[in-house]
C-alpha cells in the first residue's frame, strides 16, 4: 500500500525551530521513511525543486520565509543492530531526538554517549554538525550513515572516513549540502566502556560527591545537571544552544593573547594548536545579559543567544554581528557562528 506524501502548504516554521523565530515555508513535506525521500525525488512537482532539510531546528536562524521545498525529517526507530567484540552497533532513525537516544542507550545498558547528553536536535542532524561535548565528538562514536541521493533516489551507506569530519563540520555541510538526506545513523559504542572524565566540571562533580568511579548513568546525570545549570531550555527561552564555534588558534597566537589576557580559557589540541573558549571572549567584552532589540545574550552563558520574546531573525543576526565586531576589536579573532542562517 503506497500512501501519498504528507504535504503542508504555507506552513509556519515557528514551532520547528528552537529559537522560536517566525518564518513560513511555501511547501513542507513530512519524511517518515526512506521511501518518502524517493517519492520526493520521483515527484514531478518536488523532484527538481530546491530542497531544505529540516531536523529538530535546533541549529537554525530563520531570517525570512523559505521559498524552498522543506523536507521535515521524521524517520523514527531505534534498535541494537549488532554486538561485536569491540563495540555495540546501534541503528537509529534520523528523526529521533538525540538526547532521547542517549537516554535510551543508557537504559539498554549500552554506554558510550553519556558525555553528549542533552545536546538538542535530531539524530540525523548529529553527523552534519559533528556534534560533541565534554571530550567526545560524534565522529568518535559513528559507524556509518545511510543517505538518499536527492537526484537519483539511490541509498548509499557512508562509513565514518567518508564523512570527512572536522570540528563542527562534515561532508554534509560542504560537498553534500542540499544533495542528500540522512535517513539512518549507526552508532558504535565501545567495548569495553571507559569513562571520559577529563573536564573541570566533571572533576568538580567527583570532588563534590566523592564518587571516584562513576558509571555511565552517573556521568549522564552529571552532564544533564551541568548543562541545565548554564544553558536555557528552548521550551522556555528560545535559543539555538552555543551560537559561536570555539576558535582554534596557533600556539604563537595563543601565547600573544595570554600575554595580554592571562585569564583566557584555552585548551591544547593534539596538533599543537589551541582552542579558545568563545564564551569567555564574549563575556570579557561585556556582552553577558545584554540585548539588541528582542534578542539577547543569556545571563548564565555568554555563548548562548536567546529570544527574549517576539524576536525576529534579523535581530539575532544584528546582535551576533555586534558581538563578532567586539571580539575582533579586542582580540583580533573572528568568531564563526555555529547555526545555519536562512
Amino acid at each position: 500500500m503506497h500512501l501519498p506524501l504528507a504535504v503542508d502548504r504555507g506552513a509556519s516554521l515557528k514551532p520547528y525551530n528552537t529559537f522560536g523565530l517566525p518564518a513560513v515555508a511555501s511547501t513542507l513535506v513530512r519524511i517518515t521513511s526512506e521511501a518518502d525521500v524517493r517519492k520526493v525525488v520521483d515527484s514531478p512537482e518536488f523532484g527538481r525543486a530546491r530542497k531544505f532539510i529540516l531536523g529538530g531546528g535546533s541549529n537554525l536562524v530563520l531570517t525570512q520565509d523559505v521559498d524552498l521545498c522543506v523536507l521535515k525529517i521524521e524517520i523514527m526507530g531505534k534498535r541494537l543492530l549488532e554486538t561485536r567484540d569491540d563495540a555495540f552497533i546501534v541503528e537509529v532513525g534520523a528523526g529521533e531526538s538525540w538526547h532521547d537516544t542517549v537516554a535510551w542507550t543508557i537504559d539498554q545498558g549500552l554506554p558510550g554517549l553519556e558525555n553528549m547528553a542533552l545536546i538538542p536536535g535530531t539524530v540525523g542532524a548529529s553527523p552534519v554538525q559533528n556534534i560533541g561535548a565534554y571530550g567526545v565528538e560524534l565522529q568518535d562514536r559513528l559507524e556509518s550513515v545511510d543517505v538518499v541521493d536527492l537526484t537519483t533516489g539511490r541509498t548509499v551507506t557512508l562509513g565514518v572516513d567518508r564523512c570527512h569530519f572536522s570540528y563542527r563540520d562534515s561532508v554534509f555541510k560542504r560537498e553534500l549540502a542540499g544533495k542528500t538526506v540522512i535517513t539512518k545513523v549507526r552508532l558504535k559504542l565501545p567495548r569495553p566502556w571507559k569513562p571520559l572524565l577529563g573536564y573541570l566540571e566533571l572533576e568538580r562533580k567527583i570532588a563534590e560527591t566523592g564518587i571516584t568511579q562513576p558509571d555511565a548513568r552517573q556521568i549522564f546525570n552529571w552532564i544533564c545537571e551541568i548543562r541545565r545549570a548554564k544553558l536555557p531550555d528552548p521550551a522556555v527561552i528560545g535559543n539555538a544552544g552555543s551560537f559561536f564555534k570555539n576558535p582554534v588558534v596557533t600556539a604563537e597566537q595563543c601565547r600573544d593573547i595570554i600575554g595580554r589576557d592571562p585569564e583566557i580559557v584555552h585548551y591544547p589540541l593534539p596538533d599543537g594548536s589551541f582552542k579558545l573558549a568563545a564564551g569567555w571572549l564574549i563575556d570579557s567584552c561585556g556582552w553577558k545579559g545584554k540585548s539588541i532589540g528582542r534578542a539577547g545574550v543569556y545571563e548564565k552563558q555568554a555563548l548562548v543567544l536567546v529570544n527574549r520574546g517576539g524576536a525576529i531573525g534579523a535581530e539575532v543576526l544584528t546582535l551576533a554581528r555586534a558581538i563578532q565586531e567586539s571580539v575582533y576589536g579586542r582580540f583580533g579573532i573572528r568568531l564563526e557562528p555555529e547555526p545555519v542562517v536562512v
